[in-house]
């Protein structure tokens, strides 16, 4: 698909156009559909009907910082055949554009009339950096084996979509929360558009991973997406508070100053190259340290409560939800090999922890306690057992037991499967993708193809696939996965044999509930 073809718009298509009940097809046999939009063409592979790189949103190069607009009509047939650019971003993810509200869909037919469960997933890498056109995304295995609907959506990230500039200049005043706006018009898209591709517009799971659950989760507090999902799960992916526009304001002072704009006058962030607005997420971040921090905001206009605190939002306590983590999550951040873990032994442990577990918790007792209930333990073993249970799962315990005190139905996973291909890994973050997918054979794949993570896989795929047609991720012939609820805290362990446990890390989980959560960038 041509550049020129993407951007062109036409004049005499409106909004509230029909959709048609079955796909034409091209020449070459592959589908046509028509959106409210406008007409767009896939590509049929292996028994699929695929659409990359589907408009949901005009481009934002010309209005930085303000929300999304739904795109104009077209009147020629566009092609959807290849992804669009992922938003500008640090890490290295392939092409990117400001113009970069597209999405993905997999279907086993498009072609309106049967009711497909749907299931849109959200990418991680925080709110800075990420994409869904990581081949670990691929949503072939889940459409094609088991006739659901699959989108994968990009939206912008970092400074582009969560810097917060209102309490400088009255134009921006929804700036620190657009990320958030765009996956809400996405959502918007699918519930018009996504009955002429086969799915069910009232039956949407949102499902995201890291960054990808923690927007999910604060979706979930949004007014404005109130009915567009109907499901959720967060897999390794919290948001018990948003950031305070105080703070927020902070952390934009940091970034003006490394981009080298004046807070009274922010026009010249409007006109500047992109690659300086990229650039200056270097900035130290004044409350946390390292780089700067950009997600959602309070600001009392498209987040006006923090989605888990003080209790769950009870916009969200509707919708059926399950939460997950992976047993050693910091693996995937601290390098094994990486000079955090140079020299590692047990007179430099508590040391060496301390930073990496954003509580502010003896260290040295920390590492009695993990020594006295596991003395077979190495310290590198500790090491990561602790910084797991202090940073990365202390979100998901408040999200689920605020959910388990307000009586909303709630299911919890945990991810024990350990890589094959990288040994020293364990269960890291980021493992449950590829299960969840599918996508096994992925080159650098953490997961490997062997039947220990085949079996894991399918668990996982018929959990996530039974709970996007109910509700609900028991079914036929599957072993009962009870709700979670504070007499027995039932969780799902994922491995080669996967089963049901309760309190799997109780001790764990009541050693860091000693001293209060700090939800990072709050």
């Amino acid at each position: 698909m041509s550049i020129d073809r993407r951007h062109f718009v036409g004049a005499g298509l409106g909004a509230g156009l029909s959709l048609i009940a079955a796909p034409a097809l091209s020449a070459g046999g592959d589908p046509v559909v028509t959106t409210r939009h406008g007409r767009v063409r896939g590509l049929r592979e292996g028994g699929l009907h695929v659409f990359r790189g589907v408009r949901y949103g005009q481009d934002t190069r010309l209005s930085r910082f303000q929300p999304p607009v739904a795109p104009q009509s077209w009147r020629d047939v566009v092609d959807a055949d290849r992804f669009a650019p992922s938003c500008p971003q640090r890490a290295e993810i392939g092409a990117t554009s400001e113009d970069c509200l597209f999405l993905n869909i997999w279907t086993p037919q498009a072609k309106a009339g049967p009711k497909r469960p749907v299931m849109l997933y959200i990418h991680g890498g925080a709110y800075s950096n990420g994409s869904v056109v990581d081949p670990l995304n691929d949503g072939r295995h889940l459409a094609a084996g088991h006739d659901v609907v699959v989108v994968t959506v990009n939206h912008r990230l970092n400074a582009l979509g969560y810097l917060y500039l209102a309490r400088l200049d009255p134009r921006f005043a929804d700036s620190g929360n657009v990320g958030q706006m765009d996956l809400i018009l996405a959502l918007q898209w699918v519930r018009e558009n996504i009955a002429a591709f086969g799915g069910d517009p009232g039956n949407i799971l949102v499902f995201g991973q890291s960054g990808g659950g923690a927007k999910i989760a604060t979706m979930m507090a949004m007014p404005a997406a109130k009915g567009l999902f109907h499901r959720a799960i967060t897999m390794s992916g919290q948001q018990v508070t948003a950031s305070g526009p105080i703070n927020a304001s902070r952390r934009t002072a940091a970034y003006l100053a490394k981009v080298g704009v004046r807070p009274d006058d922010v026009s010249p962030l409007l006109t500047m190259p992109v690659e300086r607005l990229i650039e200056a997420l270097g900035a130290e971040d004044p409350i946390l340290g390292g780089g700067i921090y950009m997600g959602p905001v309070l600001d009392m206009r498209t987040l006006s409560r923090h989605p888990f605190w003080p209790d769950a939002a009870p916009q969200g306590n509707a919708i059926p939800m399950i939460l997950g983590n992976t047993r050693d999550e910091t693996r995937a951040f601290i390098d094994p090999g990486g000079p955090k873990l140079a020299g590692l032994d047990w007179r430099n442990l508590p040391e060496r922890m301390a930073p990496e577990l954003r509580m502010d918790l003896s260290p040295e007792w920390i590492v009695a306690q993990y020594r006295t209930h596991y003395p077979d333990w190495s310290a590198e073993r500790i090491f990561y057992a602790a910084t797991t249970a202090g940073r990365s799962w202390p979100g998901q315990v408040i999200e689920a037991e605020a959910r388990a005190r307000a009586g909303a139905p709630a299911w919890v996973y945990q991810v024990d499967f350990q890589s094959p291909t990288q040994p020293r890994r364990g269960a890291p973050h980021t493992m449950d993708i590829g299960l969840a997918f599918g996508t096994l054979d992925v080159p650098g794949s953490l997961t490997g193809t062997g039947e220990g993570a085949r079996a894991a896989s399918r668990a996982m795929m018929q959990r996530f696939v039974a709970f996007a047609r109910a509700g609900d991720p028991n079914g036929v012939g599957m072993p009962d996965w009870p709700a979670y609820g504070l007499d027995r805290r039932t969780t799902m362990i994922f491995d080669h044999v996967t089963q049901v446990k309760d309190d799997p890390r109780g001790w764990e989980r009541e050693l860091f509930a000693r001293v209060p959560y700090i939800q990072p960038g709050s």
